[in-house]
């Protein structure tokens, strides 16, 4: 099925509108980041915990709330790397390797770094 052209349009706009993240601009790109994540309704993941993997066993209605959070977890990483330089997505992957954690943690994660590394700069100023 294709995207329509106003859709594949709407995407580029909302993500051409969050600026990388310099070092400086952290405030600036939170921002941009929560409203457009929240626009494209993709904030799920931010929003609540991740729930139970769902099992066999489980209602329909179980397994559609984990595709949901499933789903906005996974492009809403994607969106975020995308705005941020591969020198501080290594961290992150560094991170990653050290710490145990489960796809749910690793918006988390990302976070954290980017939270501490924001208190460290002005720390140092």
């Amino acid at each position: 099925m294709a995207i329509p052209t106003a859709s594949v349009a709407s995407i580029s706009a909302n993500l051409s509108s969050i600026p990388v993240l310099n070092g400086t601009n952290f405030k600036e790109w939170k921002e941009n980041i929560l409203i457009v994540l929240g626009c494209m309704d993709l904030d799920l993941a931010l929003r609540i915990d991740r729930p139970s993997t769902p099992k066999d066993s489980s209602s329909s209605e179980e397994k559609l709330e984990y595709e949901k959070w499933d789903r906005s977890n996974r492009i809403s990483l994607m969106i975020i790397k995308r705005s941020i330089p591969e020198v501080f997505r290594g961290v992150v992957e560094m991170e990653k390797r050290f710490v145990k954690s489960d796809k749910a943690e690793t918006i988390s994660i990302l976070f954290l770094l980017l939270f501490r590394s924001e208190i460290l700069s002005k720390l140092t100023l």
